[in-house]
């Protein structure tokens, strides 16, 4: 999210009561040019994957392949594509993928044009083929399917390739059996290995040192995208590329992703803050929730057994356990409090956690009913919120990997209310 320019600063103070102008028009400037002399760069040491990293990622993808009898797996671009093969890649109406084959080098299609900005970011040996752009891309990859010998075997798909790619593959090789390629793509980006933890670790840094600078200079006045506005300064500060910085104020935290109404930071307000950031192409998700002022009898008490489901989460993540066990366990504490049962309000409305790593939302989720198995280097965030819909919410969000021995935290969650950003 962009903060304010001044331009922005001088329309919207104009717009607003002459009542209220000197106020809001002070946090609108701290919001839109704030002082970041005191940050710096965090990030210098995070070490990018290599080449050897990228060479395991394709041995343990083939191998289970042969162990899925899958003779090739078709990525097009995004964070798979980025994971197997280094090339990173917007999608377009213009095809640009990977099919990686059961043995040897994958292949990589993608325009003539643009070969060179591909090879720039390629870090694995390669056959690349280009296509013009009177010509098909899927048929390209059917003839170095039919070369290979592999049309003749079956064909993982992975789950976010687009449908023109699918049916154009089909239609081009109507004898060859396609399928999910679940099994392989998260077979291998499910388990994360010490160098995307660490990665994954520096972007969890970024964030909680950003919302350090941030916390205190939350002023009256304030919208929640101004706040926003301030996390990603101190973000890009601190080294991070902000994914996204939502701060919901009042009532609006009553409802996981806000509202559309526009709530300012008055004393005693709930403010629930949701962000994360990049490092290397890595994630961070954090959620802090704290109140402008003084804290509320009821704010309070909501906020500590919130507190509480974190830790009663994070007992029941266990190897070998199953995922949804852990969001089972939340909701009997939860239940025993009061709130839901099930999704029910008030309480707690979502999964208890998500997978994490590339993207911010990865497979596996900690959700009733989920039945794979946590295992070491499985990475989750640990978020069960509770929301009292008309009045506020209060969700504390941190991150953990599962290691040989059980969980360990990316970030620790805060100790009270009252120091929220510790």
């Amino acid at each position: 999210m962009a903060y304010l320019t001044r331009r922005d600063l001088i329309a919207a103070t104009a717009a607003l009561p002459l009542l209220s102008s000197r106020s809001v028009s002070g946090a609108l400037l701290r919001a839109a040019e704030p002082d970041l002399s005191t940050l710096s760069d965090i990030t210098t040491e995070a070490t990018p994957i290599d080449a050897a990293e990228r060479h395991g990622r394709m041995v343990r993808a083939q191998g289970l392949m042969r162990a899925a009898g899958i003779g090739a797996v078709l990525v097009e671009a995004g964070s798979s594509l980025t994971y197997f093969t280094g090339i990173r890649w917007g999608r377009s109406e213009r095809l640009t993928a990977a099919v990686i084959p059961v043995e040897g080098e994958p292949l990589v299609v993608t325009p003539f044009f643009e070969e060179p900005s591909i090879r720039e970011s390629l870090g694995v040996p390669a056959v690349v083929r280009v296509w013009q752009e009177d010509e098909s891309p899927t048929a390209l990859i059917a003839g170095w399917l039919r070369e290979r010998g592999l049309d003749r075997r079956v064909i993982g798909i992975e789950e976010s390739v687009r449908f023109f790619a699918v049916d154009g593959l089909r239609r081009a090789l109507p004898a060859t059996r396609f399928v999910s390629a679940n099994p392989v793509v998260h077979g291998c980006r499910m388990v994360k290995t010490p160098a995307e933890i660490a990665l994954m670790q520096a972007a969890t840094d970024v964030t909680i040192a950003a919302y350090r600078w941030v916390h205190s200079r939350v002023e009256a006045g304030m919208t929640g995208r101004e706040i926003g506005a301030l996390m990603d300064a101190a973000t890009r500060k601190l080294g991070g590329s902000p994914e996204f910085s939502m701060a919901l104020v009042g009532e609006a935290a009553a409802y996981p992703h806000g509202t559309r109404k526009v709530v300012r930071v008055a004393p005693g307000s709930v403010v629930l803050m949701d962000c994360g950031c990049t490092v290397q192409g890595y994630q961070s998700d954090v959620s802090r929730t704290f109140v402008h002022g003084v804290a509320s009898a009821d704010v309070r008490k909501v906020w500590d057994t919130v507190a509480r489901g974190q830790q009663v989460a994070l007992a029941a993540a266990r190897i070998g356990a199953a995922a949804g066990s852990i969001d089972d366990a939340v909701r009997r504490y939860y239940t025993a409090q009061g709130y839901g049962p099930g999704y029910r309000l008030p309480g707690l409305s979502h999964r208890t956690g998500h997978g994490i790593g590339m993207d911010g939302h990865e497979p596996v989720n900690l959700v009733h009913g989920e039945a794979t198995l946590l295992a070491a280097g499985m990475c989750f965030s640990n978020e069960p919120g509770l929301y009292l819909p008309g009045r506020f919410g209060v969700r504390l969000e941190d991150c953990f990997h599962m290691s040989d021995t059980g969980p360990m935290w990316f970030s620790t969650p805060p100790a009270s209310i009252d120091a929220p950003m510790e």
